[in-house]
């Protein structure tokens, strides 16, 4: 669809030219044969050329590192190219100024050169598939044009130098700044991890907590071993405590009391006493003084026991009838008691001591993570600051080499010589006045065709009045390129085809207009036809003849009406007597039957008549509308030949009282205007528009010109022969 719309434009455009040659034609050899002129007489121009070449990072840079980063070529964007940036710095304002400025360069005014002049002259491109820019400079002088590369060359590669070592000093006084701020953030995360260790007493986290573990292990084997002793002697003990009758503690006091010599006599002394209370009471009563006697030495006896005993065991608890006398084996017994008891005593306190420091162990093992994490969050702010530290005091240093270098990222790659010869300027002076003239040539063509609004061709006449096509009927004229002539329109208007050349290509058009106009009318019959047309001139009345006569060939009767009462041309076109006519039979000055006259077989002619003073009021009577309907039921079919619509309202009082309205569209005759007015008129009537005639093509004009076959223009032949029988 593109393709054939890009067909259409095409052609479009290729007629124009064919129909505006001759002026394109004046206009392309004027401008070509002024810029032509113009150019030989300018002074001969001369181009000096040099290049630069541009590197993505200094040699110094590369080869020692330092200053890597300081005025590396990098594009800002993924597609940008920093070979173009570096064309637009050589051709910025301050470069062009200093040239300008050494170099002294003035205008024809004797003022310096504004830059907008030079750059008129300079070319800086980038030379493909390479790191090369190429500057050229055109002047009337070669010698100046060789100084202004070189100097411009010499003024960037210092800008460049002063630049680098300008971004630098920017660089180096930043991070003059920034250490000072650097070295104390060091010494404050230093001071705090340092702070932190002593605090929480850390050496190495991650030994400390593999040694606790180790620790907490031993501990736990230690105080098991502890605690199974003192279950092993609290077995023993419990059997030595059964065979005694007594616990540790009384066996110590037992056996302690056994051995002191003045508790054993005492213990003797009582026996006796009690042996002999025992005897006497056999032969004397309690209340004997004898007996009472024994009684009070037994009671004292006893206290003076019960204070030895406190002071031994420092209780009186122990029973005063109790044999404090023990064997040998009952005090080894003891003895083994007692040392059980201490070695259970001991093992137990030893699993308690056990138990505390490995529950230390354990809770400092717990806070181990949190002390490491907090430890690595410190470290790491240290190591970040050190890292910053160091980083700034490199670039520092960098910075400073950088800054004392006098090397760029650019270099002369050729310096520019003095041209001994001028550009050759006549080979280029003759493609810039042919691309100048042709462009010219096309706006005049652009212009002439906006001026014209007239519709040339059958499908700008399809296009612009939305009607269907139903006939094309080729033009008369001897010209197959040219628009026909007023009395070439004239000539053609008086031209019965149908008639005199029945077998002609023209004929056989008005042969498929009137079979359309058949196939229009498969539901309803068309009977009663008006012919118009958007403007005069168009041969509506031509067209309107020889459909009369086409349908008459085919033996239908047929009327052909000539209701153009302000220009009449039927009877001219018939060479009939225009006396009595259809004006005449309205106001009844004639009857139908006697203005009528038959030209040929079935076919009749109603010429105009008088021309009378108002037609309007005429055709738009009832009268008219009498006349129309008897026609068509008298004839087969009824052709009126209305007057033009931007004419006159005729055509369309005529149509409402028809079939149908048939609009005949001459190209070159009838511009957009004039038949968009008659569109709109149609429209606003309300008329059965059947479609449109394009009358009057020219062949060669069309975009299909195939359509016309190259017999039509036999005919010009034909008529030739028929005018020299005549003569």
């Amino acid at each position: 669809m593109e393709s054939f719309e890009y067909s259409i434009r095409i052609d479009r455009y290729w007629l124009s030219v064919k129909q505006h040659w001759l002026t394109a034609l004046a206009v392309f050899l004027t401008v070509f044969g002024t810029i032509v002129l113009v150019a030989s007489l300018k002074k001969p121009t001369y181009i000096a050329e040099g290049a630069i070449r541009l590197q993505k990072k200094n040699m110094t840079s590369s080869v020692t590192g330092l200053g890597k980063e300081i005025g590396n070529l990098e594009p800002l964007t993924q597609t940008g190219n920093p070979l173009i940036t570096e064309a637009e710095v050589i051709r910025s304002t301050g470069v062009v100024q200093a040239t300008i400025k050494r170099l002294q360069l003035k205008d024809k005014k004797g003022k310096l050169l504004k830059p907008k002049e030079f750059l008129k002259g300079l070319t800086v491109t980038h030379v493909k598939e390479s790191d090369i820019l190429a500057i050229s400079y055109k002047d009337t002088n070669p010698k100046t044009a060789a100084e202004v590369v070189n100097t411009l060359i010499a003024v960037y590669l210092e800008r460049n130098i002063s630049f680098n070592r300008s971004e630098a000093a920017s660089v180096r006084k930043f991070i003059e700044k920034q250490l000072p701020k650097a070295e104390v953030v060091v010494r404050e995360a230093e001071a705090e991890l340092a702070q932190f260790k002593e605090k929480n007493k850390v050496v190495s986290l991650q030994e400390e907590a593999i040694r606790a573990v180790e620790v907490i292990g031993e501990l736990q084997k230690q105080m098991n071993e502890a605690l199974s002793q003192a279950a092993d002697i609290e077995v023993q003990s419990k059997e030595i405590r059964n065979k005694l009758g007594m616990d540790s503690q009384q066996a110590v006091i037992m056996t302690s009391l056994s051995q002191i010599s003045g508790v054993q006599d005492i213990l003797k002394e009582i026996q006796q006493l009690e042996s002999q209370l025992a005897i006497r009471r056999t032969v004397l009563q309690d209340t004997h003084p004898e007996i009472i006697g024994l009684e009070d030495k037994l009671s004292s006896l006893q206290g003076i026991l019960q204070q030895r005993i406190k002071q031994v065991a420092g209780t009186t608890q122990l029973k005063p009838n109790r044999n404090f006398q023990l064997g040998q084996l009952q005090q080894q017994l003891s003895a083994k008691l007692v040392e059980l008891e201490s070695a259970r005593l001991g093992f137990t306190s030893q699993a308690a001591a056990l138990s505390k420091l490995q529950a230390e162990y354990k809770q400092r093992l717990n806070t181990l993570p949190r002390l490491e994490q907090q430890q690595r969050q410190l470290e790491r702010r240290v190591q970040a600051a050190q890292s910053t530290y160091s980083l700034l005091l490199q670039k520092l240093q960098e910075s400073r080499i950088a800054e004392n270098q006098n090397v760029g990222n650019a270099s002369m790659m050729s310096e520019a010589i003095v041209p001994e010869e001028p550009i050759s300027s006549a080979m280029l002076s003759y493609l810039a006045a042919g691309l100048l003239a042709t462009l010219a040539t096309l706006a005049t063509i652009y212009l002439l065709e906006a001026k014209d609004k007239s519709i040339k061709t059958v499908d700008e006449a399809k296009e612009l009045l939305g009607l269907t096509v139903l006939g094309v009927i080729p033009s008369f004229s001897k010209s197959k390129t040219s628009i026909p002539s007023k009395a070439e329109l004239e000539s053609d208007s008086q031209r019965l085809v149908m008639r005199d050349f029945p077998r002609s290509p023209i004929s056989e058009a008005y042969r498929m207009l009137r079979a359309n106009l058949k196939f229009m009318s498969a539901d309803k019959e068309l009977k009663v036809i008006v012919v118009t047309s958007s403007v005069p001139k168009e041969g509506k009345s031509t067209v309107a003849a020889n459909l009369a006569t086409a349908m008459a060939q085919m033996e239908h009767k047929v009327l052909l009406i000539d209701a153009d009462l302000h220009r009449p041309i039927q009877h001219k076109i018939w060479e009939l007597n225009n006396t009595q006519g259809l004006s005449n039979v309205i106001v009844g000055q004639a009857e139908v039957k006697t203005a009528i006259s038959n030209v040929m077989n079935n076919l009749d002619i109603l010429t105009a008549g008088v021309v009378p003073p108002s037609p309007a009021s005429l055709l738009d009577s009832r009268k008219m509308a009498g006349l129309i309907e008897n026609f068509a039921a008298t004839y087969d079919f009824v052709i009126i030949d209305a007057p033009s619509l931007t004419l006159a309202a005729d055509a369309a009082t005529l149509g409402q009282m028809a079939d149908g309205v048939l609009l005949v569209v001459r190209p070159g005759v009838v511009d957009s205007v004039n038949a968009a007015v008659a569109i709109e008129l149609l429209e606003k009537s309300g008329q059965n528009v059947l479609g449109q005639v394009v009358n009057g093509v020219i062949p060669n004009k069309e975009r299909h010109g195939y359509y016309y076959f190259l017999e039509e223009y036999k005919l010009q032949d034909s008529v030739e022969q028929v005018k020299s029988a005549n003569a």
